[in-house]
């Protein structure tokens, strides 16, 4: 497991979004657009972020 963390923020809303992009965001615990969680850099949190690119982006 990776000690890096990373930001990331949700950038558009949901609001058009697939059910299964929505549960994406939600489960990286972002609920409103702007909104920034901080997260470990796991693979999974990873494949989570590249699921749903055009809603989320990884801020530094």
């Amino acid at each position: 497991m990776s000690d890096k963390k990373i930001k990331i923020k949700q950038v558009k809303s949901t609001i058009g979004a697939s059910e299964s992009q929505i549960k994406v965001v939600r489960a990286l615990g972002l609920k409103k657009k702007d909104q920034v969680v901080e997260h470990y850099a796991s693979a999974t949190i990873m494949g989570m972020v590249n699921k749903v690119p055009h809603i989320v982006q990884i801020v530094e």
